[in-house]
């Protein structure tokens, strides 16, 4: 059995310095102050961290955001972080549209991140593909920056003609697909989207996945995508750091998956782990996606 790990947007902030507020981070420092800063907290992150490490996951799966602003100072303390979860070779990151903020830092995750974010080929690349015995894990960023008050991704053409040949490759084996923003989105989050995700569903339909990983939306959700012979469960996870559920959004948490079988008779299950109201973290969540 392989166990695989998976959490998302961790929101480390750091302070801007003056000049850093310049358009979008301007924008995104007042909403911090408005209430992120008390939702998203780095004890929090350290308390998920502990408790999925007692979890012995083979894997983990990082699915984007871990900075708030793109400063220096974010990227620096998030690598601190990916450093207490285990050495590159244990650890896949998907950026996300916060880690790459605005324009000007669109090659930082890479400068930063690189050894977390390149396949078994040794080159960073999206999309990239780590095999791990049985289970393909394949990892496309849609993250782009983008102007205020929107917070959509974009996989783009070329990635998503290699990511038909890397399913195709990939036949046999448990392939996993590692993205930030969901492939489905409701009306009310319209600017907050994956601009082509029509094309990903295409993509799917035609060669299929065992399973589909994102964050963004800071909650847990399963829904099914269509592919070839069976439904893809496409599944979603908390914030790492979360205080407390917010809206829409739960506590902190993380999603472990215990993956089993072979190629026609998989078998994977999935448990949710969540802070509960006392400050602890818990399961949540027990069901199996595929197979009995």
């Amino acid at each position: 059995m392989f166990t695989l790990a998976h959490l998302s947007d961790w929101h480390i902030a750091s302070r801007p310095g003056l000049f850093d507020l310049a358009g979008k981070r301007g924008l995104g420092y007042i909403n911090w102050h408005r209430g992120r800063k008390r939702i998203h907290r780095p004890d929090i992150l350290d308390a998920t961290i502990r408790d999925l490490k007692t979890r012995a996951a083979d894997h983990i799966a990082i699915i984007g955001d871990l900075v708030n602003l793109s400063l220096p100072d974010e990227y620096n303390r998030a690598r601190g972080w990916l450093e207490t979860l285990g050495a590159p070779r244990d650890v896949t990151l998907v950026p996300g549209n916060h880690d790459v903020y605005v324009r000007g830092v669109v090659g930082a995750p890479a400068g930063y991140w690189a050894d977390y974010m390149r396949g078994d080929d040794g080159i960073v690349h999206f999309p990239f593909l780590r095999r791990r015995g049985n289970v393909a894990l394949i990892a496309l960023s849609t993250a782009v920056p983008t102007a205020p008050l929107l917070a959509t991704g974009r996989l783009g053409k070329t990635q998503l003609a290699r990511l038909l040949e890397v399913l195709e490759q990939t036949q046999g084996l448990f392939r996993i697909v590692l993205i930030h923003h969901p492939p489905v989105t409701p009306p009310r989050r319209h600017l907050r989207r994956l601009t082509d995700a029509a094309d990903l569903h295409s993509v799917l339909a035609e060669k299929g996945a065992e399973l589909l990983l994102h964050g963004h939306d800071h909650c847990r959700s399963v829904v099914w995508l269509d592919g070839p012979r069976a439904k893809i469960p496409a599944v979603g996870v908390p914030s790492a750091s979360a205080r407390a559920a917010h809206g829409d959004e739960n506590a902190a948490g993380y999603n472990l998956f215990h993956i089993d079988g072979e190629a026609g008779q998989w078998r994977c299950e999935m448990i949710g782990r969540e802070r509960d109201a006392a400050g602890d973290i818990r399961e949540m969540e027990r069901r199996t996606l595929i197979g009995a």
